[in-house]
């Protein structure tokens, strides 16, 4: 088993194709600590549609290790993986922060979990056009959906409506 406890990063393995169940169950057998997102798609086959478990990123798995051990030249020659994507070939770590949200909006299974509804009273976090980044108090959801947030500009509020895409929950 690989000791997780030095300096681990999270990295991205390359899997052949339609091999996530295998690469993930050898990966663990060999004691990486896995992390494969999934979700339900449904797909149409013969006329009757079928929900099905897949990965979200559909070929890669995250892995935690700690590159500087050199475990990471094991996870090359592991059954259903391809290679560990690398730079100028050195392993290359995926941002914390990047695994870290995927796994707060994934269950125990890697499940992706549907997006929690926002309320009016929610503290959120805009994420595009001219005030991304901006930390906004919703103040009401129209039935089109359409969000209305309130952001605190130069000592006074201002309203803005925004599409529910261009927001996430602070």
């Amino acid at each position: 088993m690989h000791d997780l406890t030095h300096a681990t990063s999270w990295f991205l393995a390359q899997m052949k194709p339609n091999s996530h169940d295998i690469a993930n169950r050898n990966l663990t057998r060999q004691g990486f600590e896995t992390f494969l997102p999934l979700q339900e798609e449904t797909r149409r086959t013969r006329g009757r549609f079928i929900t099905r478990r897949r990965p979200l990123f559909p070929g890669y798995i995250f892995v935690a290790l700690d590159a500087t051990l050199g475990a990471w030249r094991t996870i090359n020659s592991t059954y259903g993986v391809t290679r560990l994507v690398s730079v100028a070939g050195t392993p290359t770590p995926v941002p914390d922060a990047l695994v870290t949200e995927l796994r707060y909006r994934c269950d125990d299974e890697g499940m992706l979990l549907p997006p929690r509804l926002l309320q009016a009273g929610d503290n959120v976090v805009l994420t595009k056009g001219p005030f991304a980044d901006f930390v906004a108090t919703v103040e009401r959801i129209t039935p089109d959906r359409r969000v209305w947030v309130l952001i605190e500009m130069m000592g006074a509020q201002t309203r803005v409506g925004l599409d529910p895409e261009h927001v996430r929950h602070a």
